[in-house]
């Protein structure tokens, strides 16, 4: 029914093992081939392609649906519709942000400050064009094709580029003067196939599983049994994402209680509620959560 489009490069391995979680696993033959598939009745054509072409290829209707950044889907300005953000990256879970960033010793403090005639590198000359011009900046924008921040000083001024935790920019002597845009991925798909009712509904539930699994990241599922004269004091221990789940057992001085709770801080979290009073307590993985 769908055919899907998945980012090829820094982003490939994060989809990857997002679409697994969400029980989409897609296969291939090896790494390096562009052809995959997914064993799911709603997708019959999976391919990977560099994720500033996905745009204006779902533009264009060559796939009904591809995951591609905020930032590829603006500077190409292509046509698309977006499902929402996937809140994940290369590195964490943290959009990356496209910046504006110049050498630590250059003396611009803002956007206002730099030159007439700078030079800028970047893989995104459209979006650094329109955003120079919003600041009345007139520069030279040269585009760049990879290891941009390594341009600076001996070829270009500047640069515009992506960071996600900016541990490149800092190794090569740059700092951050502005930022363009704070990208998150997302799941975008061809206007015309959104249009399609069939193609919708099986659109939304992709994008139902892909939330499912990202908001199950981080967090595990905790069962424990409590007896009622230390119900309270349990309970009050325990984070949840609206409040734990209490039965009482058949013994009836006995409650079965379970709860999801952040992964970090498990490990001080149920020495603590066996202390006060918990037994039996189990910490079960969780693949998706649908709220």
């Amino acid at each position: 029914m769908l055919s899907l489009v998945l980012p090829k490069g820094s982003l490939e391995k994060a989809t990857l093992d997002l679409f697994d979680a969400a029980d989409l696993t897609v296969r291939r033959s090896s790494d390096r081939d562009y052809h995959a598939s997914i064993d799911d009745p709603r997708i019959d054509r999976v391919r990977f392609l560099r994720p500033q072409e996905i745009p204006s290829y779902l533009e264009r209707g060559l796939f009904d649906l591809g995951i591609s950044g905020r930032d590829w889907i603006t500077e190409t300005d292509a046509n698309v519709v977006s499902l929402g953000e996937l809140q994940y990256s290369k590195a964490t879970a943290n959009p990356v942000r496209v910046i504006l960033a110049v050498p630590e010793n250059a003396p611009w403090e803002t956007v206002a400050d730099l030159p007439e005639g700078i030079l800028i590198s970047t893989e995104f000359p459209s979006l650094t064009k329109r955003f120079l011009a919003e600041h009345g900046v007139k520069a030279t924008v040269v585009p760049s094709y990879g290891a941009t921040e390594a341009k600076v000083p001996d070829i270009v001024d500047a640069i515009v580029d992506l960071t996600e935790t900016g541990s490149s920019l800092r190794k090569n002597g740059l700092r951050i003067l502005d930022t363009l845009l704070t990208s998150y991925t997302e799941l975008v798909a061809c206007p015309p196939s959104y249009a399609d009712d069939e193609k919708r509904s099986a659109m939304e539930d992709i994008a139902l599983l892909l939330r499912g699994a990202i908001q199950a990241r981080g967090n595990v599922l905790l069962k424990l049994n409590v007896p009622a004269a230390k119900l309270e004091a349990v309970s009050r221990m325990l984070p949840a994402m609206s409040s734990p789940t209490i039965t009482t057992l058949a013994s009836g001085d006995m409650n079965a209680v379970e709860t999801v709770v952040p992964k970090r801080g498990v490990n001080t979290l149920i020495p603590a509620l066996k202390a006060a009073g918990a037994r039996d307590i189990l910490e079960i993985p969780i693949s998706k959560i649908v709220e």
